[in-house]
C-alpha cells in the first residue's frame, strides 16, 4: 500500500506500570517508518468491562495515526507491540499489560475474522470513545458524534481522567 490512510487505535493497560507501559507503546508504534502520529487523547482509568471480576482499573487512551500499512500488517504490527510488553491471552476481557486494538482504518468496512473494523464494540465503550472525543471533539463513528457515543456509552460512570503526575 502507498497512500497514506488515518487509523485509530486503543491502548489499554491494567498490570504493572500501566502509565509508563501507554507511553512506550505510543513510541513503539509509531517508530515504524510507515506509522505516524496524528494524535494522541489524554489518559483515562476506567473500570474493567466484562472478564473476571476484581481487575485493577486500567488505563486508557486513543491515538491516530497515519499509515502505509495495510489492515492485516497494522494488526501485526499492533500485536508485536503487545508481545513486547509481555501480552498473555489466556482469559477473554482479563488483566493485561497492554492491548491495542485498531477501531478504525479510514472508512474500511470489514467482517474479516481476523480484524473486524470498525472495531465491533468500539461504539458502546466510553473507554475507547471519551478519549477520542478529547483527542478530536469532531470524530464520527458510524455516522455518528464519538462524543455523543461516549455520552450515552453503559461504562460511561466507570471513567474519570487519569491524574498524571511529574513522575508518569
Amino acid at each position: 500500500m502507498s497512500t497514506a490512510v488515518r487509523a485509530v487505535l486503543a491502548l489499554g493497560s491494567n498490570l504493572g506500570e500501566r502509565s509508563t507501559t501507554l507511553t512506550e507503546a505510543v513510541d513503539e508504534l509509531t517508530a515504524h517508518p510507515a506509522v505516524h502520529l496524528h494524535g494522541v487523547s489524554a489518559v483515562a482509568q476506567t473500570r474493567p468491562v466484562g472478564g473476571p471480576t476484581g481487575q485493577p482499573d486500567f488505563l486508557n487512551l486513543v491515538m491516530e495515526v497515519e499509515t502505509t500499512l495495510a489492515p492485516l500488517e497494522l494488526l501485526r504490527h499492533c500485536q508485536q507491540v503487545e508481545q513486547a510488553h509481555h501480552r498473555v491471552r489466556e482469559v477473554r476481557w482479563g488483566p493485561r499489560t497492554l492491548d491495542v486494538d485498531i477501531i478504525t482504518y479510514d472508512d474500511l468496512e470489514s467482517d474479516d475474522e481476523v480484524l473486524t473494523l470498525p472495531h465491533p464494540r468500539a461504539a458502546e465503550r466510553a473507554f475507547v470513545l471519551q478519549p477520542w472525543a478529547w483527542m478530536d471533539p469532531d470524530a464520527t463513528l458510524a455516522g455518528r458524534k464519538v462524543a455523543d457515543l461516549a455520552a450515552a456509552a453503559a461504562d460511561r460512570d466507570g471513567l474519570a481522567p487519569y491524574p498524571r503526575t511529574e513522575d508518569d
